[in-house]
């Protein structure tokens, strides 16, 4: 295998934003405030069309908590591709019936679907929707599928170490011990039960003793303001490498060590593709009315008007999140008339005043613009930039959306 390990390089994406000041210059001069980590990974391509990578980051550092929000959702759809693969029962695929049951308080039972065109939850659902609108429900479904430890297991052994994914997202009643306990699940085929889990609990010990995991000066619980630290030391963590790689695994599977990747099918590559770059007004089932086209993509056009349409030509295929302030994309973007590919990933925190839970995070003023120039400014250099051959992208053309 010709696999290039990626090399850290910490001076070009600070060029990149010095040399545009108005964008760029009041989160440079503040880096504690805003907790900025970037990765930006240039691709080339040899004569066989292989990749190769070159990585450039920017305050990277795996050891200092940030909250990934909605962005773990990415490597649990991936594991649950995986583990219907792996188990390997005649007729059960990602389109076969799933329902949750409810074994104990606070779990709830999932049983139907109104947005999918048989009114019925399937894995291959729950992950579009997952990738298009970032639904909760939907992955919090598949974590109760994958089962807490075997899903952090899974990820480590892969060799993505600094993981810790330990609780559903936006669903209430779940503490730290509610979460170790997943709903017993069931795959059918028609009325015949396929497969069958029980309600699985955790043992994982996920303690990785982060830094900044005690945040701010303060909180709201209800309507009352607590004065102290916002403590985040159980909730989930991914470092942005590790978020980064396992993207990287994905789009080139082909160009990482067998060990590191999903074990999915050519199949659900493409539909990962599919998914993954899919505009809202692109989906039938679900059907999305109102949704931009940009909607869950930070880079390039965070901060544009909803009325504006993404040219055909630029797809993105990602996972973003966004909660306490804290913003994430990791994103592979492709044009496919210019033939320019990288991956960018990048994390920012925006809470002036250090109270969590008020509502109150500077979203649109400072991170999604923040997005936004970051991702212009690599992908104006992308276009710029010297390649010794143009990249076939043929593999990530989607020929159609439903």
């Amino acid at each position: 295998m010709n696999f290039l390990p990626l090399t850290a390089q910490k001076n070009l994406l600070h060029k990149l934003m010095k040399a545009r000041p108005a964008a760029f210059q009041m989160l440079l001069d503040h880096p504690e405030q805003y907790d900025i980590q970037i990765i930006y990974t240039q691709i080339d391509r040899d004569e066989r069309n292989f990749p190769h990578f070159k990585q450039h980051s920017f305050q990277l550092d795996k050891s200092s908590y940030y909250y990934p929000a909605s962005t773990v959702k990415m490597p649990i759809a991936f594991l649950a591709l995986e583990k219907i693969n792996q188990l390997k029962i005649k007729g059960l695929d990602r389109n076969s019936v799933m329902k949750n049951g409810a074994a104990s308080s606070p779990q709830t039972a999932a049983e139907t679907d109104s947005s999918a065109a048989t009114g019925l939850p399937s894995v291959a659902h729950y992950i579009k929707k997952i990738f298009l609108v970032s639904d909760n429900d939907a992955n919090n479904r598949l974590y109760e599928f994958l089962g807490q430890e075997a899903l952090n297991e899974a990820l480590w052994q892969k060799g993505y170490e600094d993981v810790r994914i330990t609780h559903r997202l936006g669903v209430g009643g779940f503490d730290t011990e509610a979460n170790r306990h997943t709903n017993p699940v069931s795959f059918y085929e028609g009325e015949k039960m396929l497969y069958h889990q029980g309600e699985v609990y955790s043992r994982a010990a996920t303690d990785f003793h982060l830094k900044k995991t005690l945040r701010g000066k303060g909180f709201y619980d209800g309507d009352s303001l607590v004065n102290r630290p916002f403590d985040f030391s159980e909730k989930n963590y991914v470092s942005l490498q590790c978020f980064h790689d396992m993207l990287l695994a994905v789009m080139f599977p082909e160009a990482v060590p067998p060990a590191r990747r999903f074990d999915i099918s050519d199949d659900d590559y493409h539909f990962l593709y599919q998914v993954m770059s899919e505009k809202p007004l692109e989906s039938r089932h679900p059907k999305y009315d109102h949704e931009p086209d940009h909607y869950c993509k930070f880079f390039i056009y965070g901060d544009h008007k909803e009325t504006e349409r993404m040219p055909p030509n630029l797809r993105i295929f990602n996972k973003v999140g966004w909660a306490y302030g804290f913003l994430t994309d990791v994103s592979y973007i492709v044009d496919f008339e210019a033939g320019v590919e990288f991956l960018l990933a990048a994390t920012i925190h925006v809470n002036a005043d250090g109270i969590f839970n008020d509502d109150n995070y500077e979203y649109e003023t400072v991170g999604l613009p923040f997005f936004s120039h970051l991702g212009q400014v690599v992908y104006d250099f992308e276009k710029k930039r010297k390649r010794k051959r143009k990249p076939d992208l043929s593999k990530f053309v989607v020929e159609k959306y439903d």
